[in-house]
């Protein structure tokens, strides 16, 4: 059994999908949901899931190894970012090293980086004139959307898509394929 930490800091719909994928899975609990916002909806859904949740500050995460223990203590072995907008430190990409995975509401290495998340991205994208977008689901490293690429998928963006109609679009390429990227990386 592969125990899985989502890292989440707002709604949850992306863990809500995660958690509801695997509820009866053999091989993949997840195990804990860690928030760095206390009025997070990502919390009340872990409560209604029956799965343990975890509120950190800035300290804990950043000057301390308390995320570290508590995570080693919950033999998690893999930790899944789903809308999680905090910077991961170097120490917990050391102890968690190609374990920790993030999906990004674009097709990167465009539209990346610090600030680049939920709609900033998605008005980015259209006032880049693309014609398509995508999701990519990739390793975490030290530094924002630079870790190594999993997968891609894409979508087309019509000449009159808004920025909403492309955040809809991209949050149905995430609901089918980051549960089945989890799944092919715990195998």
């Amino acid at each position: 059994m592969k125990n899985i930490a989502i890292f989440a800091s707002g709604e949850g719909t992306n863990a809500q999908n995660i958690i509801d994928y695997f509820s009866k899975s053999e091989k993949v609990k997840i195990a804990l949901v860690l928030s760095n916002k206390s009025e997070a909806n990502v919390l009340n859904r872990a409560k209604k899931a029956g799965v343990p949740s975890l509120v950190i500050d800035r300290f804990s995460f950043y000057d301390s190894d308390n995320t570290i223990e508590k995570l080693k203590s919950s033999n998690i072995d893999l930790i899944v970012l789903a809308g999680f907008l905090w910077l991961i430190p170097e120490s917990l990409v050391k102890a968690f090293p190609n374990k920790i995975i993030n999906i990004h509401p674009a097709l990167l290495p465009k539209f990346g980086g610090k600030g680049m998340y939920g709609m900033n991205v998605h008005k980015a994208v259209i006032g880049g004139k693309e014609k398509e977008s995508g999701i990519t689901i990739h390793f975490v490293n030290e530094k924002y959307d630079e870790g190594e690429i999993i997968a891609q998928h894409k979508c087309r963006i019509g000449e009159k898509d808004t920025p909403e109609m492309l955040a809809q679009k991209i949050h149905q390429l995430e609901y089918e394929y980051f549960p089945k990227a989890i799944e092919m990386i715990t195998a």
